[in-house]
């Protein structure tokens, strides 16, 4: 009989070699924005999870040519890399409405679909366990999720028509999601801009008690630079008022989130749409990180697609989301890739945290599958197509048609065998942690 505490000790050693990997160079930059990460993670199984993608896909890494449902097409399509159940939310689209789905794309890259809906599926066991759902709920939420995208990928793939599988809006979303819109429409540019900028001499500036972080003239010049390269990478749709350009002010700030702390960062405030000050826009420009599913996809052909990881973000996010930031672009920065995008007011992410009854959850991780078929499929009408040239749904529906009932029960037993290591890895990370095995902390 094996000992646990020795599978413990040997699953730890793991765990500090994959984020040796993963983070070791932002612990080297700033090892106390990453102690802030990590002991967000150390909060809960489900923080952990969400901050551990380079240990899902380390785990993941043998069934890239040999798992269910996977050939030389589904193997190999746009995927968002970190599809769990945090990264949904709302956002503006370029013709001004306001939608619900799928964000967050640092972690976007080509590979199985598949990886998508067994990360998701088990963040769905994670909260069920959280939730203090029994096992035979949670393998009823899955199924919801698992169906649910099935007839959305089947209806794109057999050429529904857009009323048919409408976005979520405020015209068609409910529950918790027509929550999260109604509240983002709500926010407003003007609300957004009071927290971060103040009028001075009649003009907008970064105000000293929003976070920034004033620059020597050497960095600002820099990230002017950087900027006028950034210009050069948007649509001319996006261009068609000059002004709207101006720069206005900029300053530093420090990199937030989990994978990005300790990664430089850049606020600059520009003109906006109109010469009104409450039509004044935020941008940001960050460093952009290396996505953990890169490491575990050896194709070459998508490595070398890319410039630079702000190029490969901003081609995945314009693939996987429909009528992407018009202020969506990258550039580079001291030799790095970077990524550029507004500081959006009307953000919202879905609340878990008043959504507890099965039926209600049921229905949201449904409404979450259809918005992830949707997101799989949007790469046939975007910058996506020169890497992932096929009906990405029709390949998917394809794959799946063959093996209808085994879809929904593939998912099923990942996310109970998968949420249960996750749980358990969170334990051991916070051992870890709290015992300073973690080199750099």
């Amino acid at each position: 009989m094996s000992d646990p505490q020795t599978g413990a000790e040997q699953r730890g050693e793991q765990i500090l070699a994959v984020f040796d990997t993963a983070f070791g160079q932002l612990l080297a930059a700033d090892p106390a924005a990453c102690r802030v990460s990590f002991r967000k993670m150390a909060g809960s199984a489900f923080a952990f999870y969400q901050g551990s993608a380079a240990l899902f896909y380390a785990d993941l890494d043998r069934e890239q040519h040999t798992g269910a449902y996977l050939d030389e097409r589904t193997g190999r399509v746009w995927i968002h890399g970190d599809l769990h159940a945090g990264n949904f939310g709302t956002y503006m689209d370029a013709d001004g409405r306001l939608v619900f789905s799928v964000n967050d794309f640092d972690e976007a890259y080509v590979g199985p679909f598949t990886w998508d809906l067994k990360r998701f599926a088990a963040s769905v066991a994670l909260i069920g366990h959280a939730k203090a759902l029994g096992d035979d709920q949670i393998t009823e939420l899955v199924r919801a999720y698992a169906t649910a995208y099935r007839e959305r990928i089947h209806a794109l793939a057999t050429g529904a028509k857009n009323d048919e599988v409408p976005p979520f809006t405020l015209d068609t979303a409910e529950g918790p999601l027509l929550g999260a819109l109604r509240g983002a429409r709500a926010l407003t540019r003007h609300g957004m801009l009071d927290s971060l900028t103040e009028i001075r001499d009649f003009e907008r500036r970064f105000s000293a008690d929003g976070g920034a972080v004033d620059l020597d003239a050497a960095t600002r010049y820099k990230v002017l630079a950087a900027f006028d390269g950034y210009l050069e990478t948007l649509p001319d749709s996006s261009l068609t008022r000059p002004d709207s350009y101006r720069v206005k002010d900029v300053v530093g700030r420090r990199g937030i989130g989990i994978g990005s702390a300790g990664l430089p960062s850049y606020n600059i405030l520009l003109e906006g749409g109109s010469d009104a000050l409450e039509n004044d826009v935020v941008i940001y420009l960050r460093q952009a990180r290396t996505p953990a599913v890169s490491r575990h996809v050896t194709d070459t052909a998508v490595r070398d697609h890319f410039q630079h990881e702000g190029h490969r973000t901003v081609v995945s996010q314009r693939a996987l989301q429909a009528r992407a930031d018009p202020w969506l672009g990258w550039t580079e920065l001291d030799g790095a890739g970077q990524l550029v995008a507004e500081i959006s007011p009307y953000a919202v992410d879905l609340d878990w945290s008043d959504i507890d009854e099965p039926e209600e959850i049921a229905a949201v991780v449904a409404d979450l599958g259809r918005a992830t078929a949707t997101m799989h499929a949007a790469a046939d009408d975007g910058s996506g197509r020169s890497l992932v040239p096929f009906s990405t749904e029709r390949a998917i529906d394809a794959a799946v048609a063959a093996d209808e009932e085994g879809f929904a029960e593939l998912l099923v037993d990942f996310a109970h065998s998968y949420g249960a290591r996750a749980r358990a890895d969170h334990q051991i990370f916070v051992d870890l942690f709290r015992n300073g095995r973690i080199p750099g902390l």
